[in-house]
């Protein structure tokens, strides 16, 4: 039986590479982007779906009432602007997929809708949208606002937010741009419309003042773990970002928002769910097993893990002890799905245990050989049903164009070999080639 090809993506942000180990740039000025244009060429030669620059607002202190340890360890932060990345990258490179994180809590929804149609037009249809409505109380703060609303206000409002963004997108029709050399026409008025939106949350007049993009609307991507977040997913995403756990917790999950989408009308095989993985890889497997070890045995990485699980959670992990249980099933307004899939509530394992398992984040058999891995990932495909990976660096460490290497000219071919990931693109926009398989 011929196997079937699964998606990749890549999740990263426009922050620091890595400077801390002997073989790498030794931490230079990033912010010019060729790192990361670098870093999508060579996604673009593996023949990735799509990169996608992942964003926060604010400098975070959830770890210990204070930022000295994020600013220490350069943990979600100090990070750039994803959207001239978006455009810097789309601008060089053909054929990836290139998807931006803006938050609905951040944009008015005019300038968000104007500035996805910008860049898809730039990007040639292969821009996304990655979908947040914020999760963290200061970066409220940062906006004027005293504290989030509840989650589920949160995704009430992202709801009518994305309507009022689609019916901007659809204020031109597609033909509206007739360029009528006879009669000097650029734009024919009468099929460029207001909306005259008035919703709950959100009102606005419209049309947009930008020409229709290619894709007409950006693909959307949206991560959601909670159960509304998953309703809201499953009606809206064309790729759910997903963390990765036990095989049957993937499973579990992807099953859950077919199965919501299905009930909401639509059609499931038009969501791709692709779950976070870190893949660890060396010429043999003692060499990944060490290098794994490496991450999890220095001597900061609990203090780094828990940092940066604290910052999406807004939970102060600093206050338990490593070497015990989490003393309760802990619940934030923050990223549920990125709290439960860390805690693993009911196992008994240790604080300390909890985080040496997030190296490769959250699943096992991804540290060997780039043959041992992808037989892995594609036994977890199989079993699962589907859709992909979208791959980041192990936990705790930054990027680096050795790991780069490592997956796009290791990983990648093994998995091509067997037939598990595409060896050329054969659609033009972004949200063709999620659909393609």
């Amino acid at each position: 039986m011929r196997a079937r090809p699964f998606h990749l993506g890549w999740f990263t942000n426009f922050a620091v590479d890595e400077w801390t180990k002997p073989f790498t740039g030794g931490g230079g000025d990033p912010w010019d982007g060729q790192f990361y244009v670098d870093m999508a060429k060579a996604m673009e030669r593996a023949c990735f779906d799509y990169i996608m620059l992942e964003d926060t607002l604010m400098i975070s202190e959830a770890y210990g009432g204070s930022t000295e340890v994020y600013l220490k360890h350069n943990i979600m932060g100090p990070k750039a602007d994803p959207s001239p990345m978006a455009a810097l990258i789309a601008a060089n490179t053909t054929k990836l997929g290139v998807v931006a994180t803006f938050s609905t809590m951040a944009y008015p929804p005019f300038m968000l809708a104007r500035l996805c149609s910008t860049l898809d037009g730039i990007a040639k249809g292969r821009f996304g949208w990655n979908i947040v409505t914020t999760g963290e109380d200061l970066a409220a703060e940062n906006f004027g606002m005293d504290k989030l609303p509840p989650r589920q206000a949160r995704y009430d409002m992202a709801d009518e937010y994305v309507e009022l963004c689609k019916q901007l997108w659809a204020s031109w029709e597609p033909d509206a741009v007739v360029r009528d050399h006879a009669s000097g026409t650029y734009a024919d008025f009468t099929k460029v419309k207001p909306i005259h939106f008035k919703g709950k949350y959100y009102s606005c007049r419209g049309p947009l003042n930008c020409a229709p993009s290619p894709q007409g609307r950006p693909a959307f991507v949206q991560a959601g773990g909670s159960p509304r977040g998953r309703e809201f997913a499953a009606m809206t995403a064309d790729s759910i970002i997903a963390p990765s756990m036990g095989v049957a917790g993937l499973k579990a999950y992807r099953d859950d928002v077919r199965a919501r989408a299905a009930a909401g009308g639509r059609d499931p095989d038009e969501i791709k769910v692709l779950f976070v993985v870190a893949p660890i890889l060396g010429e043999t497997e003692d060499e990944a097993k060490a290098k794994a070890a490496r991450i999890s045995e220095a001597p900061d990485y609990c203090e780094k893990a828990l940092a940066m699980i604290a910052a999406t959670t807004d939970i102060d992990f600093s206050v338990y002890d490593l070497d015990k249980p989490l003393p309760e099933q802990l619940t934030t307004n923050g990223e549920q799905g990125t709290l439960d899939a860390f805690q693993q509530w009911g196992t008994g394992k240790t604080v300390r245990q909890l985080c040496a398992e997030q190296v490769s984040r959250g699943l096992d058999g991804l540290v060997g050989t780039p043959e041992q891995v992808a037989d892995r990932m594609g036994e977890v495909m199989a079993e699962v049903g589907g859709d992909g990976f979208l791959i980041t660096r192990p936990f705790t460490t930054n990027i680096s164009r050795q790991y780069i290497t490592d997956i796009c000219e290791g990983l990648v071919p093994a998995l091509q070999r067997r037939g598990l990931a595409r060896t050329a693109y054969t659609k033009t926009t972004l949200r063709e080639t999620l659909r393609e398989f």
